[in-house]
């Protein structure tokens, strides 16, 4: 168990990106020189940094985002989102670049094609992390993922209380220095971020990758495993759980990984050991594929609950 500050302000504090994700369906993606119609544009506030703080507070946790956005209608959009849904965003830092973009394309099949300009995000600094001394000492758990740079990424590891844990999901997966390792409590990947980061070798089954990247130095490991749950290791523990989430009928997957990180976080500050945080976090990310888009499909406890 970790001994938290009892006095700590927020649950959960978010280190990371915010993007405006700008929509357009298309009957089939262009191909080079190509111009094709698609529907009507379709501007909602992403970026999986927003995306996990908003996950957080929509479920009741006192949650704070530090961030950059540019002092643009896309910003004022993300600021105004966060907001509505409770976040903290004294944090969230306005101007020197244009807000983070993702140009998303979908098919009728829902694939989709995606490129991402960061903008601001790529600004936000190890000097900003620095200034925001007083923020990171406030938190009982720090998020963080790589849409920013990663020496940001490290220095929020250096930043960190004593007593705060941190949480990082390497997406999009990037290689992590060993002391940003050591301090993942868990360290939390998707099937294709496991993959990335063992390399060649890694061997074919989650069962086979948690061991092997418990070894590389993290304190525990958590794999989401999309509808077949997730799974968890910790190394005090020297234990390997299979949690299953309830059977649901996915209706879009968008943002369903930074709902159930953001999940999970919030329950390890509230004192949750690793697997009982990651069993709610499991139900959280199950809710959260059942509805359309990224912040508007995440659930509040009610639906949670409810499932």
């Amino acid at each position: 168990m970790h001994d938290h500050a009892p006095d700590a302000r927020y649950d959960l504090l978010v280190v990371g990106s915010a993007n405006a994700d700008l929509v357009i369906g298309v009957e089939r993606r262009p191909a080079p020189g190509e111009t094709v119609l698609g529907s009507d544009l379709a501007v909602h506030p992403g970026g999986k940094g927003a995306n996990q703080s908003l996950a957080a507070a929509r479920l009741g946790a006192r949650t704070a985002l530090l961030a950059r956005v540019g002092d643009d209608d896309h910003g004022r959009l993300l600021l105004e989102s966060q907001r509505a849904a409770g976040v903290d965003t004294d944090g969230v830092l306005v101007g020197g670049a244009p807000t983070g973009v993702a140009l998303i394309t979908v098919d009728p099949s829902g694939d989709n094609s995606i490129v991402v300009s960061p903008g601001a995000n790529g600004r936000l600094t190890p000097e900003d992390v620095r200034a925001a001394a007083p923020l990171l000492a406030a938190a009982r758990v720090i998020s963080v993922q790589l849409e920013i740079p990663s020496a940001t990424v490290a220095e929020t590891v250096r930043g960190r209380g004593p007593e705060t844990r941190l949480v990082l999901n390497p997406s999009p997966p990037a290689p992590l220095p060993a002391d940003v390792l050591a301090a993942c409590d868990p360290l939390v990947v998707n099937e294709h971020e496991a993959r990335y980061i063992l390399g060649d070798g890694a061997g074919e089954t989650p069962q086979e990758w948690a061991p092997a990247l418990l070894a590389l130095g993290p304190r525990s490991v958590v794999i989401t495993l999309g509808a077949a749950g997730a799974l968890v290791a910790d190394s005090r523990m020297d234990s390997l759980d299979h949690l299953v989430g309830p059977r649901v009928e996915a209706v879009d997957t968008t943002g369903a990984g930074d709902a159930f990180t953001a999940a999970l976080a919030w329950r390890l500050g509230r004192g949750d050991d690793l697997r009982e945080a990651a069993a709610f976090a499991v139900r959280v990310g199950a809710a959260a594929v059942t509805a359309r888009g990224a912040q508007d499909s995440f659930p509040t406890l009610e639906e949670v609950d409810a499932l």
